[in-house]
This record gives structure tokens, C-alpha cells and sequence, in this order.
């Protein structure tokens, strides 16, 4: 299927490694010109010298990158430097960390909301009156699972993510973007194989007084699909939502998860 994107430009955060990458790399595979935002210089320029080389990638599409902390002021000036008009924007921060909330004081809670709730809002602020103007755009952003089933130990991320959750549902329903072929939707990760799911699982191994082999096996054995997700299959449901197939997709937060989510709705 061709997703109608070749030639537009995204720009793609926390995309030096996993799941930030995988969409990354499945946008470059569709013809997507990427800017590639991360903290770490050496972890971005690698990931942009592996998507150099995927034979998946025309030839004619561009990689850059930029690394920079894209929950600052500073940062998000340094990526619109680089380049300004974006048609793609993929949302992402390293999530919060674990623990209990009563160890957490406010400068805690602000820097989780400001990663994971402000800083999306910042570049839907940014980029979506000029995707409007164009007549084309989509956000995706990448929060949790834990939008729709909280984990106990990551309470951070269940508060800051559901703020941003609440703000989409809003922003993504004006007709002055749903109009305009701008969409805004939530994808929701449930457990992947990357290095945030093997913090949680050392963290919850310590606690238990278990191997992390076990409680990896154990967590396996909760999902339908016996598996954790990859990076790739994650990108490929990303691009869908940046394609122009999914014009009519806006304001929801859909999860990839295995089937580990119980409810209904």
C-alpha cells in the first residue's frame, strides 16, 4: 500500500533507539524526508547512519538530525533552526521514572508533566496552524498503555500522559484542523522490547526478590500474544497513522499492546 507520504517532512523525537527509531525508520521507508531529535549525540548519529543505510529507504530522502533536549525551550528553537515546517510531527520523551508516589516532591511531578505533557503540546502549538495552511498534517504522539490501565509503580507517567490525553481529545476535534486534514491521535504502547521495559522489569525484579529472566517470562505470560512488541511493527502502525489513509482518524488513542488490555472500550 502506498501511504501517500513520500516527500513530506517529519520530525521524529527521542528517535536514537527504539521505539522513537522504529517510527522513524518506518517513515523514512515510505519517502518521508525525517529530522531525528534526541539528547544523546553519539546514540542519534548512529541511528541516523543506520537509516542511511537501510536498503529500505529511496534514495532521494533525507536524514537529519539534531541533538538537542526537545523538552526545552532551547531545544525545540535548536530543531526549528534545522528545519521549520513540519507535516509529521511523532511525539516522544523518555518516560518518567518508577516508583512510589510518596517519594515523589513537585519538582518531581513538574519535570514528568513537562516532558510528557507540555513539551507535545509545545510542538502541537508550533507546527499544526501551518499544517492547516497546507491543507495536510499529523501528530502522532507516543504515550503508554497505562493511559487506559495505570500501573501502580509508574504513577508519574500515568498522571503526566493523562493530561496529555485529555488535551488531544479537545484540540484534535476542532474543525479548524479535523477540517483541514489535520489529525492528532495517541498511540499507546504496551510492552516492548526496549530499554524502558527492562528498567520497569529490574525494578520490579529487585522489588520481588526475583531473576529478571523470571519476571520478563512472567510478563510474557500476561500478554495474549505471548511476546513483547518490536520497535518495527511499532513504527508500521505509526506511519499508518501519518499516512494519508488515516485522514479520518483523529482524537483517539489507540493501543498496540498484544491484546494485554482487558476491557472492552
Amino acid at each position: 500500500m502506498d501511504f501517500g507520504i513520500a516527500g513530506k517532512w517529519a520530525l521524529v523525537c527521542g528517535a536514537s533507539k527504539g521505539l522513537g527509531f522504529g517510527c522513524a525508520q518506518a517513515l523514512v521507508r515510505e519517502g518521508v524526508h525525517v529530522v531525528l531529535v534526541a539528547r544523546g549525540a553519539e546514540a542519534l548519529e548512529a541511528a541516523v547512519m543506520k537509516l542511511l543505510a537501510d536498503p529500505g529507504r529511496p534514495t532521494d530522502t533525507a536524514v537529519q538530525h539534531v541533538a538537542a533536549d526537545i523538552t526545552t525551550a532551547e531545544g525545540r528553537a535548536k530543531v526549528f533552526e534545522k528545519h521549520r515546517e513540519f507535516d509529521i510531527v511523532v511525539t516522544n520523551a523518555g518516560g518518567p521514572p518508577p516508583g512510589d508516589f510518596r517519594e515523589w516532591d513537585r519538582d518531581v511531578w513538574l519535570k514528568a508533566v513537562d516532558a510528557n505533557m507540555l513539551t507535545p503540546i509545545e510542538l502541537i502549538k508550533a507546527t499544526v496552524d501551518g499544517m492547516a495552511a497546507r491543507g495536510f498534517g499529523r501528530v502522532v504522539n507516543i504515550t503508554s498503555s497505562s493511559v487506559k490501565a495505570p500501573i501502580d509503580v509508574l504513577g508519574l507517567s500515568n498522571g503526566a500522559r493523562s493530561g496529555l490525553t485529555g488535551f488531544v481529545a479537545g484540540v484534535a476535534r476542532t474543525s479548524k484542523l479535523a477540517s483541514a486534514n489535520v489529525t492528532i491521535n495517541n498511540l499507546l504502547p504496551g510492552s516492548f522490547e526496549t530499554d524502558r521495559l527492562k528498567v520497569t522489569m529490574a525494578g520490579a525484579a529487585q522489588k520481588a526478590g526475583q531473576s529478571l529472566e523470571v519476571v520478563m517470562d512472567a510478563r510474557r505470560g500476561n500478554i495474549p500474544a505471548r511476546r513483547f512488541g518490536t520497535a518495527e511493527e511499532f513504527g508500521a502502525a505509526c506511519a499508518f497513522l501519518c499516512s494519508q489513509h488515516a485522514g479520518y482518524i483523529t482524537g483517539q488513542n489507540i493501543l498496540t499492546d498484544g491484546g494485554a488490555y482487558p476491557g472492552t472500550y
